[in-house]
């Protein structure tokens, strides 16, 4: 695949240098002239110096005919302006951004970007993995459907042990699809069953509705 990726930083240099090691077609723009002549140093002639937010620029590297466009510059903004240029005006099919602030990813996939990618998101999922007690985890999303799939894991602290599923305040936005019990065979739920500590609910939600989706099992 040819596969331009904007930014030649640290993130940038170790991701060029792994797709070229799988033979993919790279070319790096960069703003930094010296870190771009360190990547053509090491790299050979790979890295364009400019601006990877200009249609001008990205026209040069001939980003029209590129399989894919990757943003992994420091500036959420530079990230996805750059996908938005490369989706809209070169008609790249594929855009990934990289992103610094969590809080901006939702705003990234309604603008189009494909797929993104935050360092934060990332940690606190492993962090979900080996602390029992974070209680929501990420399991998959349908970013061309703006959905999540997320894991509840029920402490016993929890406000809404004991209670039924119909009496908890769930957002529209969410719907419970499967309970998987500490004991037992995993059930899809309905109106009358109970929420018991340690059970794992899985659900499906909308991004924006995670927070409360969470406070409406957990309690607070």
């Amino acid at each position: 695949m040819y596969i331009v990726v904007i930014g030649g930083g640290r993130v940038g240099y170790y991701l060029t240098r792994e797709l070229l090691d799988e033979g993919h077609e790279i070319l790096v723009i960069e703003k930094n002239a010296a870190l771009c002549n360190t990547l053509n140093d090491e790299m050979g002639s790979i890295c364009v110096n400019g601006d990877g937010c200009e249609a001008a620029t990205l026209a040069e590297v001939g980003t029209g005919r590129a399989d894919m466009l990757i943003a992994v510059t420091g500036d959420d903004e530079d990230n996805l302006v750059a996908c938005q240029v490369a989706k809209h005006k070169f008609k790249v099919p594929r855009t990934i951004a990289r992103i610094r602030n969590p809080q901006n990813e939702f705003l990234f996939k309604k603008l189009g970007v494909d797929v993104t990618v935050s360092t934060t998101n990332i940690i606190m999922e492993h962090i979900a993995e080996e602390v029992p007690t974070h209680p929501l985890t990420h399991l998959f999303s349908f970013r061309e459907k703006g959905l999540e799939i997320v894991e509840v894991k029920m402490p016993a602290q929890a406000a809404t042990v004991g209670k039924s599923v119909e009496e908890l305040s769930l957002p529209e936005e969410s719907k419970l699809v499967l309970i998987i019990p500490r004991e037992g065979k995993p059930y899809v739920p309905y109106s009358g069953n109970v929420i018991h500590a340690g059970d794992h609910i899985i659900a499906v939600t909308v991004p924006e509705s995670e927070v409360k989706l969470r406070t409406a099992l957990l309690g607070s």
